[in-house]
């Protein structure tokens, strides 16, 4: 860990019970296992992999949004280059780190207009009158891009479409002048060319506002437009790690190379099929001792299958936990 890192964490990892009625007390499985990230400023990186990987859970977490019966736990967490225990960690949420979810129809209350809303959300994070509040919450619209803000600010949620209900969620996010956000696959239920609008608010943001964003996502497509970095992740393990064009151009992980020879490429002939990886992720509780890929993996050895290899430096910014590869990046 280091100075310059907005947010370092090491060791993260998300239990929750096999049996809800035993508690902590029955057996439990790891959703998110070892997690380390280091987060910079200014900088948008993503979380990318399948379903179940465990993205979601890995933001939650960072925001300390876990709560029983599941069971958080780190070895180190330094905000701004300060250690932080898990009181602390929750302290956090809302003024210093904020979260885009999903569904912004399950984020805003059907029942009040958006200017309440964020208006609320100010009142509660910043010490200014209601007056100053609702001025600073047309201004947040505006710069969201929601058009006519001065007339949509007593709207309420129905009366926008999902893209603009998506950017009045990130003016929430934006309300309490926050230095990280956490945006949970925020263009997941957008059509194309509305996620291409919803991304550049969020690059404007972490350019303009000098706002660092963790952005969860399952589409390598969204990952190669929008995020400097880029983690992924499988069965809640980070397997590869690196700046976006590194990891895309020359993916070193076998995960990390079936994820992107799945994804469509106006390159690839049209009679050809696209690739997929074989099996599936891995049930909860059932995740293999070692390589938790191992049984996808068609490069597999004797060794994946007994010890789970630990992420390794490549050189550079590059880390991917693999024994396919020495610490130059080359094959072993």
């Amino acid at each position: 860990m280091t100075a310059q890192n907005l947010l370092s964490v090491r060791n993260l990892s998300v239990d929750f019970p096999m049996n809800r009625y035993q508690g902590r007390r029955g057996p439990r499985f790891r959703a998110v296992n070892g997690v380390s990230l280091d987060i910079r400023p200014n900088e948008i990186l993503g979380l990318v992999g399948e379903s179940g990987a465990g993205k979601s859970l890995t933001g939650l977490a960072l925001m300390g949004l876990i709560s029983a019966p599941a069971h958080m736990d780190f070895d180190t967490y330094e905000f701004n280059g300060k250690s932080l225990n898990r009181t602390e960690v929750e302290e956090l949420r809302g003024h210093t780190i904020s979260m885009v979810f999903q569904d912004p129809q399950t984020s805003l209350n059907p029942l009040r207009s958006v200017g309440d809303v964020l208006v609320e959300s100010i009142l509660r994070h910043v010490d200014v009158t209601p007056e100053q509040a609702r001025a600073k919450a047309l201004s947040l619209l505006k710069e969201v891009g929601i058009p006519a803000a001065e007339d949509r600010l007593d709207n309420y949620p129905h009366e926008f479409s999902g893209g603009m209900r998506q950017r009045v969620v990130i003016a929430l996010a934006l309300a309490t002048e926050p230095q990280l956000i956490i945006a949970d696959e925020p263009t997941t239920a957008l059509d194309v060319s509305v996620q291409a609008q919803v991304i550049g608010v969020l690059k404007s943001l972490s350019r303009d506002k000098e706002t660092s964003v963790v952005l969860v996502t399952h589409d390598m497509g969204v990952i190669a437009e929008s995020t400097d970095r880029v983690a992924v992740m499988y069965a809640g393990h980070i397997v590869e790690i690196g700046a976006t064009e590194d990891v895309l151009s020359n993916p070193k992980h076998p995960y990390t190379k079936g994820l992107l020879s799945s994804t469509p490429s106006i390159e690839r002939a049209r009679d050809e099929a696209l690739y997929q990886i074989p099996g599936a992720m891995p049930r909860p509780g059932s995740i293999p001792e070692g390589c938790p890929f191992a049984p996808r993996c068609d490069r597999v050895m004797e060794q994946c299958r007994a010890i789970r290899p630990e992420l390794r430096s490549l050189g550079g910014d590059r880390e991917a936990a693999c024994y396919l590869f020495d610490e130059a990046g080359e094959s072993a």
